[in-house]
């Protein structure tokens, strides 16, 4: 009875942890066998995905002819090309995405945007706001085709975003970031923004700002050595760990682990990554974009209750349109009920080919990476 009782308590621990690490966990390979290229999908963290809203009304052929919304409406300056019946029907839907009038959201509705007694006016500045993201929009749309080239729906231009990509009924989407406060100048009790798990880097103790170093201008994200031993590195420990927790929340803003972008027996060299990589390298460009020629842009505009403890605006960063899952809203086509998203806004932002090998410069005061030389495989 004794030994059956002794196998007893080294069997249980082994059943339980077995519970715990495989109950809710599925894996798919990804790669060849013995490279560890598994993806490992907890299915009891992933959220449920949002119920995309319904159009205001159809949209026919017809409506797409006739005056144009410059025409119509005095102040169009960003949406002036579209049908003014498309326009209208942009607008309705728009202001489901951004402020229902569903009685949560004061003046929600067109009011939230508008002075109802003079829609052309831009005294209030949440229209000035909208006005820029709608060029983001349609940036992102026209510009960063790139980043959804691995979309089952990119082959039909409905890969994109809208307003609701991001917002989700919310006037500030749930997911966005902005700068920590200035460290004190006091080095006693000061951690410099790390070795304290936050959610922000998915619990690390990394940096959990790396966003402002590296989701803004133009630092290089890759510090991977390209010595065998610790000397002569171009990259700081300090660049280093920026850049694992900006890894770190991708991995948790996409709900994947690192091979879903890299092989795991060279996580540098390009030719061995999955494309993955390639989109995810447009991504980070593209949100670099967003943030500094569209959010950052817009300076005094924003009031003190749309900006961050250093006073920098809320920016966005990949939490904000995937929300836990590798494609937003489970690759929902949107702009196929919204082409007047796509465009026809033109900028040279994006580059015109997967070029990742050459490192953007960087402030002198920040190390720049050792480049891999090697190209990524579109």
């Amino acid at each position: 009875m004794t030994r059956k009782l002794a196998s007893l308590a080294l069997v249980l621990p082994a059943l339980l942890l077995a519970g715990c690490e495989f109950g809710s966990k599925t894996q798919t390979q990804v790669g060849p066998r013995g490279t560890a290229m598994v993806q490992i999908h907890d299915t009891s963290s992933i959220k449920p995905l949002a119920a995309v809203p319904e159009p205001p009304y159809p949209l026919t052929p017809d409506m797409l002819e006739g005056q144009r919304a410059k025409e119509a409406y005095q102040n169009v300056q960003v949406l002036g090309d579209l049908s003014a019946e498309e326009f209208n029907y942009t607008m309705a839907s728009i202001t489901n995405w951004v402020a229902p009038d569903n009685g949560t959201i004061k003046d929600g509705g067109c009011n939230y945007c508008h002075n109802p007694e003079n829609m052309a006016s831009d005294e209030k500045y949440t229209k000035v706001v909208a006005r820029k993201m709608f060029q983001m929009t349609r940036n992102i749309n026209a510009n960063w085709k790139p980043h959804f080239a691995g979309s089952q729906n990119a082959a039909a231009g409905n890969a994109g975003v809208t307003c609701w990509t991001c917002h989700r009924g919310n006037p500030v989407p749930q997911y966005v970031w902005s700068s920590n406060v200035a460290n004190p100048k006091s080095i006693k009790g000061n951690k410099f923004g790390q070795n304290t798990p936050a959610q922000t880097v998915a619990w690390a103790s990394l940096p959990n700002d790396p966003y402002s170093a590296l989701l803004e201008g133009k630092n290089n994200v890759r510090v991977q050595a390209a010595k065998t031993f610790p000397t002569d590195h171009v990259a700081s420990i300090q660049s280093t760990e920026q850049t694992y927790g900006l890894m770190m929340h991708m991995s948790q803003g996409l709900g994947v682990n690192c091979t879903y972008c890299h092989n795991s027996q060279n996580f540098a060299n390009w030719s061995h990554s999955r494309p993955q990589r390639v989109y995810a390298w447009y991504g980070i460009r593209m949100v670099r974009d967003s943030n500094d020629n569209y959010i950052s842009a817009l300076g005094n505009v924003w009031p003190a209750n749309r900006r961050g403890p250093a006073g920098d605006p809320k920016k966005i960063f990949c939490a904000t349109c995937h929300q836990g899952v590798n494609k937003p809203l489970g690759g929902y086509p949107m702009l196929k009920d919204y082409p007047g998203l796509k465009g026809p806004y033109v900028s040279a932002a994006a580059p015109a080919a997967p070029a990742a090998p050459a490192a953007p410069e960087a402030p002198a005061s920040v190390p720049v990476a050792a480049a891999d030389t090697s190209k990524p495989a579109a």
